[in-house]
């Protein structure tokens, strides 16, 4: 299969920037004009300040020159367990040994020898538990270059022109369309975080992934309060569930599913009650990335391994999807629930499993397999490659010779499923300055088609991209850029499910028919 990259549109000249698809198609100004787009839609201006982005080992550096040397020794060994896990706290006490009975001392060298030789045989099997939490966030967050971002984590709220985003310095901050007014979240446990996810059908609820708990922030959409009381926090913890790397929601907003890449459990959290439901499954090493499907019945779970599984909400059964050629790096799920779409780790292709409505995922006709069935199936299910996007080189507008395409790192769809967006990292590991656009059918086959690239300033590359739910003139993708700057660029098309209402019979968009319109979608 050649790669769908060689018939993208010319990417953007150096010395512009993307701002906006109309009439089918990307289009783009020269950067120092692209200011104007951003005020026409009055959406919040961002760019980080350089104050908030201070290295991680830098804050960490910090933090442990303030720790008051007049602790005792168990208080720092509680300390460590809950900042960095048990092996720590036995290495505290062994190193304090003058302070402690000479039992305990000699029990604590004990464990620590039986917890290294246990967590080296689980290394072997799963290198990955051999990392810090530190690193397990950089390796597994859904931001490009985490560690190296302005910005560690982006969500936006699913119905109303509102996002957060958690910056290096471990506040989250909260934007509003039209208000001046910025709300941020600070919290003692708030650290190393690597998700965000606002509560579906509520204006207040954020939920924050961090390294030893997943905060619950009540954010009052009336109160004027720059910097919201601790009060407002509610905090989830679980032992050994940490660092806490992905959140979701169920679309009823009644239960949040946690993951950790160091936790075999998934945990189910009944918020109001503070209480949790352990979804376990050995094997895999852990959890990396959630995915809940629009319609609430599927949950799709990706480990560190090459497995993910489909979890079916009503009886918590799941289906095993093993031997892949690599650990799934991103996935999403259509608007109707029916496909999932998923890319695997140092791979360049896009797989699809399309599910039908008895929960048993059904053969798309037309590809080549990629994967085997899932355990437990009857063996007729099967993921197929819908598109390789394989790295290629295609001169831009400019004459200039660009490399595009790559390795998947993050796709979102939108609300629609008829925009995807692809950030992708080279073959040299590098992020690409450029996400590709296409425009996607769902039924009765999944295609994907290029449409354009989303490009930023010169010497820009994207860490993060998301679009917006709530947005109703075709599609809005958020794109979060190593200078810290927020862009939003609107891609205007008439949305497949508003063809045919009355509202657009005899109406126009953008002062272009909706005959040439839909032409140009399709």
């Amino acid at each position: 299969m050649s790669s769908l990259m060689d018939m993208c549109q010319p990417p953007p000249p150096a010395d512009c920037v993307s701002v906006m698809e109309k009439d089918g198609e990307m289009k783009f100004v020269e950067s120092k004009s692209d200011s104007e787009f951003v005020s026409i839609e009055k959406y919040p201006e961002v760019l980080v300040s350089r104050d908030h982005t201070r290295a991680t080992s830098q804050r960490e550096n910090i933090k442990s020159a303030f720790i008051p040397a007049d602790r005792t020794v168990w208080q720092r060994a509680l300390l460590a367990w809950q900042e960095h896990g048990l092996p720590e706290a036995f290495e505290e006490i062994v190193n304090s040994k003058d302070e402690v009975h000479p039992v305990a001392a000699s029990g604590a060298s004990a464990l620590l020898r039986l917890l290294r030789t246990c967590n080296s045989l689980s290394g072997s099997l799963f290198p990955h538990m051999s990392l810090s939490n530190e690193e397990l966030v950089i390796k597994y967050a859904e931001v490009a270059g985490w560690d190296e971002s302005p910005v560690h984590a982006f969500a936006w709220h699913p119905h109303t022109t509102k996002f957060a985003l958690a910056l290096q310095d471990d506040s989250v901050h909260v934007h509003y369309a039209g208000s001046t007014l910025t709300p941020v979240l600070k919290h003692k446990f708030q650290k190393c975080v690597a998700h965000l996810a606002w509560q579906p059908l509520s204006a207040s609820v954020l939920a924050v992934a961090c390294q030893s708990a997943v905060l619950i922030w009540h954010i009052e959409p009336t109160s004027l309060a720059a910097r919201p009381s601790t009060s407002s926090v509610q905090v989830l913890q679980h032992r050994g569930h940490c660092p806490v790397t992905h959140l979701a929601w169920d679309p009823a907003g009644k239960l949040l599913l946690s993951a950790s890449s160091t936790d075999t459990a998934i945990m189910a959290w009944n918020v109001p009650s503070e209480s949790c439901t352990p979804l376990r499954y050995i094997g895999g090493g852990g959890f990396t990335l959630l995915a809940w499907s629009p319609d609430g019945d599927r949950v799709m779970a990706a480990a560190p391994s090459t497995i993910f599984r489909v979890w079916e909400t009503v009886s918590w059964n799941c289906e095993v999807w093993s031997q892949l050629s690599g650990r799934c790096t991103s996935a999403c799920w259509s608007h109707d629930g029916e496909v999932l779409l998923f890319s695997m780790e140092e791979e360049s292709v896009l797989h699809a499993v399309k599910f039908n409505t008895h929960h048993q995922a059904s053969v798309e006709a037309g590809f080549a397999p990629a994967t085997l069935p899932p355990e437990g199936s009857s063996g007729a299910s099967t993921a197929n490659v819908v598109a390789d996007l394989s790295e290629v080189v295609l001169t831009s507008q400019d004459g200039e010779g660009v490399k595009v395409g790559g390795f998947v790192h993050q796709m979102v769809w939108n609300r629609t499923s008829e925009r995807l967006a692809v950030l992708f990292k080279g073959t040299d590991n590098r992020i690409s300055p450029y996400v590709a656009i296409f425009k996607t059918t769902v039924h009765p086959l999944v295609q994907v088609l290029p449409s354009g690239f989303v490009k930023g300033h010169a010497g820009e590359v994207p860490h993060h991209i998301s679009f917006q739910p709530s947005f109703d003139k075709g599609a809005l993708l958020t794109a979060v850029w190593s200078s810290g700057r927020v862009s939003y660029v609107p891609m205007y098309f008439v949305l497949e499910e508003q063809i045919g209402s009355f509202q657009f019979q005899s109406s126009s968009l953008n002062g272009h028919g909706i005959r040439r319109l839909y032409t140009d979608l399709m």
